[in-house]
């Protein structure tokens, strides 16, 4: 801390998720806002205690969920507003991590498979385009690789609205559905371009990354007797969502406003990805609200 210029007004934190708490709340003391990356902290009750530091001070607390930065999140909420009501929500993240992937240490370690490595991101992002979630159901495996990971989950989501989602997640199964393979936007994983996710509203439906909305011809009512039509999604140009995370960091430094994941987002996502851990563990759906506060995704013991 000692080494930080006294002008710094801005710090980002990426160190190991449990040291989250305890290296943002000296920056936090000076004033410093902080991206802190995600997920905030290790437990609710971490989390929880970072968030209240922050208010506490009245300084700014971001966390690190950088997919909010595409343009076509913006463009996908546009979007949606067109599919009527959000009846269902369908997803699919599958990638085969390679096999030295797992020679680093703490990814072989209890909390280190998919569900809270990779689901974070994606009940981040269907929190921001569908509301809270209120209570999620998981179920897990461990076949492919073996060991005490899981390689695998299904999870069932039901959101405040009433909506209900369901979601496939695996490092082990080899498939052309995810976000950074239909994005593009890590250059170090293949792109495939295809929609991993489906949206289904009472006037239409969306498929995201594309962004294709199929809807009924203008003036025909939405329902089985009329065959819905493509309207493909825009074309957006690529960016880099960590350098445009650092930009729009910079403008709420300047004072102006920018779309960026707050605290509260942040420990929400945290709380469903534990939520879907925990129910995994139990073999009974939780709600948001009745995980552990000091539970850290895996069985201790």
């Amino acid at each position: 801390m000692d080494e930080i210029p006294d002008h710094t007004r801005g710090a980002i934190i990426a160190t190991p998720t449990a040291d989250h708490p305890d290296s943002a709340k000296p920056l936090i003391d000076r004033g410093i806002a902080v991206i802190v990356e995600k997920p905030p902290a290790g437990t609710l009750r971490d989390s929880h205690d970072l968030m209240s530091y922050a208010q506490d001070r009245s300084v700014p607390l971001f966390v690190g969920h950088h997919r909010r930065c595409h343009p076509f999140m913006g463009a996908a909420r546009d979007r949606i507003a067109e599919i009527g009501n959000l009846v269902a929500l369908q997803g699919v993240w599958s990638m085969r991590k390679h096999d030295t992937y797992f020679d680093v240490p703490w990814r072989k370690l209890p909390g280190a498979g998919p569900l809270m490595t990779n689901m974070t991101h994606e009940f981040d992002l269907l929190a921001y385009f569908f509301g809270p979630i209120a209570r999620v159901s998981a179920q897990t495996s461990a076949k492919s690789r073996g060991g005490p990971l899981e390689d695998t989950a299904a999870i069932l989501i039901e959101f405040t609205s009433g909506a209900l989602g369901t979601f496939l997640l695996s490092d082990a199964g080899a498939s052309p559905w995810s976000f950074e393979a239909g994005s593009g936007e890590n250059p170090m994983i293949g792109k495939t371009g295809q929609d991993y996710i489906r949206m289904i509203g009472d006037a239409g439906s969306l498929s995201f990354p594309s962004l294709d909305l199929w809807r009924p011809p203008s003036g025909e009512k939405p329902e089985w007797r009329v065959a819905l039509r493509r309207d493909d999604g825009p074309n957006l140009p690529p960016i880099d969502p960590l350098a445009e995370q650092i930009n729009r960091f910079a403008r709420v430094l300047c004072g102006d406003t920018a779309d960026l994941c707050s605290a509260q987002d942040g420990h929400n996502a945290l709380a469903a990805t534990l939520a879907a851990a925990y129910s995994a563990d139990v073999g009974r759906p939780i709600a948001l609200r009745d995980v552990p506060m000091d539970y850290k995704g895996f069985k201790e013991g």
